[in-house]
């Protein structure tokens, strides 16, 4: 690409010398059992023996990934389907939790900015893009077409993300089980459970529905888990056949979101009690399913493994001070839609409200952050899709080329933005220096085979280091966000380390016991590692559907051998203002594993260049 300059490539010291590519070999026999859970949000660091025992005995008596990596943007779904193929987002096409469809969702009444996290909307996307939206084999699907019973169970929408290409032939219970209507009215897209297991989950639970979120989410969690350990566990068992189950636990994430135990400052931000009481939830559940494998008999046959979607940093809703003093918030929801209208000197749009029109000389802000920007809502000059600690960019016109150069030149004077990636397509069709300061989308394998529109160019905030916090740089870390949530509450989706760095662990028959596995892996890594497991190929089931892969954890199998790891430093031409994007990368054969990625100075756990 010719608007990056590349650091030469550096040999690791993490790893002894072996092919990156080298072959694991495949277990022998009947595999062993599966189940993957999936803690949302859970920070690597905030893991400790007082408030999460179990997480803690898994990663000192099994495989603790100490060199743990999310996708970017460190968003729930995109991450989700990563997990569930293996492929990194430019293959399966959830780029981030808010995309612009270029189509109008019938599951939306009409909406094109859609927030993927329920069942009927990831249903209308799928059945839109076909192969060019999830196109890669989940990992559930792929066991199933192998003969072996699935499960998923937790958090609506990357629960069904897990089983898009299977719905009707895995069991799925998220939070509109037996719920044929959203809250709205609309239809949920929930997906139907055979009769009689049902009926057991109702007489286990005691309820035909799940309870509602909650802060602790300790009712609904509760709801699932005895749905997992008292009905869906011993029917998998009764099958007699090897079986792979995922569960979502939606805390800490949902709690670290919406907890108030510093409300406007940063310290603690989502470091104090209702996180803390959030992570033992999480534990509790993974204790719980664990206990009921002990009980089953089912143990000794099954492998657990463990991740986290992303990383998660306190919000901030103005840009620190030289001494690190938070001045008046200053960033409304929305306030990147309202910028690029004001560039643009054009109207806005609120897609989450009928498309209504917003006056902004009156205050009104998009209700969910998503604009559409034009002189009318279906001739976008841009669109934006608000997505936390970044957001997208579109510029779908017969001029967005040009449209892109003059919001790109404004956002190199924003002071909120912490990293700029643009389309490739873009860099290409241009003059190096119009886009001087961000790096290519394809640096962070945002460009693969999915045909799901591609935003014009991706802003990741600025995340710094909280004034007064003394728990270490990704504990500390504070974002700008582009949320209703306030000062001091969480949020994520940035390419900064706090966010970029997950929890994993794994123990069972075929990991490593007490093994801290230094090497880099990531989400991606997941699905192949434990289709290797399962005895399935996953990722050359259908080629056609991208390149874009992790790769088999091999160094964590029982008698494997570590890869070699390299490292690279992706740096774009400085703009004119001195303005540029870096991006710290380390490689294992075609997998990569991003660290972190922005402005120096402006992003947590960036080398400073």
């Amino acid at each position: 690409m010719h608007l990056v300059r590349f650091a030469a490539l550096i040999s690791c010291a993490l790893a002894a010398a072996s092919p990156a590519g080298a072959a694991t070999p495949a277990p022998a026999g009947t595999p062993n059992n599966v189940v993957i859970f999936v803690a949302d949000g859970l920070r690597y660091s905030s893991v400790t023996k007082d408030i999460a025992p179990t997480l803690s005995r898994v990663k000192s008596q099994g495989v603790d990934f100490t060199n743990s990596h999310a996708m970017y943007p460190t968003l729930t779904t995109a991450n989700a389907s990563a997990i569930a193929t293996g492929h990194y987002l430019g293959d399966t096409g959830d780029y981030a939790n808010v995309l612009y469809t270029g189509f109008p969702l019938a599951s939306l009444q009409g909406s094109s900015v859609p927030f993927l996290e329920n069942d009927a909307v990831l249903q209308d996307v799928k059945a839109h893009f076909a192969d060019g939206y999830m196109g890669p084999l989940p990992l559930l699907c792929a066991a199933h077409e192998r003969g072996l019973s699935t499960a998923v169970i937790g958090k609506l929408g990357p629960a069904a993300i897990q089983a898009i290409d299977c719905l009707g032939d895995t069991i799925v219970i998220d939070d509109m089980t037996n719920k044929p209507k959203n809250d709205d009215g609309a239809p949920s897209g929930n997906v139907a459970l055979d009769p009689e297991l049902l009926k057991q989950i109702v007489q286990a639970t005691g309820a035909d529905q799940p309870p509602k979120t909650s802060v602790p989410n300790v009712a609904q969690q509760q709801y699932f888990l005895t749905a997992a350990t008292k009905v869906v566990l011993p029917a998998l068992k009764a099958r007699g056949k090897p079986f792979v189950l995922l569960y979502w636990s939606r805390d800490p994430d949902a709690s670290q979101h919406a907890q108030q135990d510093s409300p406007g400052a940063v310290v603690p931000g989502i470091n104090g009690p209702t996180a803390r009481a959030a992570i033992t939830n999480a534990d509790s559940n993974l204790k719980g399913i664990r206990d009921a494998l002990d009980a089953l008999g089912l143990a000794k046959s099954t492998d657990v493994f463990v991740t986290a979607d992303h990383g998660f940093s306190t919000i901030a809703k103005s840009v620190p001070e030289a001494d690190g003093t938070l001045p008046p918030p200053s960033y409304p929801q929305g306030f990147v839609a309202l910028d690029v209208a004001r560039w643009l000197n054009q109207k806005v749009f609120d897609p989450d409200a009928g498309n209504s029109e917003l006056d902004t000389s009156s205050g009104d802000h998009p209700s969910r952050g998503n604009g559409i920007i034009g002189t009318s809502a279906d001739q976008p000059k841009a669109v934006v899709a608000a997505n936390g600690g970044s957001d997208f960019i579109y510029t779908p016109g017969p001029d967005g080329r040009a449209q892109a150069r003059v919001i790109f030149d404004h956002l190199l004077n924003a002071p909120y933005v912490g990293a700029l990636f643009v389309n490739d397509d873009l860099l290409k069709s241009s003059d190096p220096k119009d886009f001087a300061g961000a790096l290519p989308m394809s640096a962070v394998r945002l460009i693969g085979a999915a045909n799901v529109p591609e935003p014009s160019i991706v802003v990741g905030f600025r995340s710094f280091d909280a004034k007064g916090c003394a728990l270490g740089t990704e504990l500390c870390a504070v974002e700008i966000a582009d949320t209703s949530l306030q000062t001091g509450q969480g949020m994520h989706g940035s390419a900064s380390r706090a966010d970029t760095r997950n929890f994993m662990a794994a123990i069972g028959p075929d990991f490593k016991k007490s093994f801290a596995d230094r090497m880099p892996v990531s989400n991606a890594d997941i699905a192949p590692t434990l289709a290797h497991v399962l005895g399935i190929d996953l990722l050359s089931h259908n080629p056609a559907t991208g390149a874009l892969t992790g790769r088999v954890i091999g160094e964590a199998f029982v008698g494997g051998k570590p890869a070699t790891v390299s490292r690279k430093v992706w740096t774009s031409l400085p703009a004119a203002n001195g303005i540029k994007t870096i991006l710290d990368e380390q490689i294992v054969g075609p997998a990569a594993y991003f660290d972190a990625a922005g402005i120096p100075g402006r992003v947590v756990g960036l080398t400073d260049k």
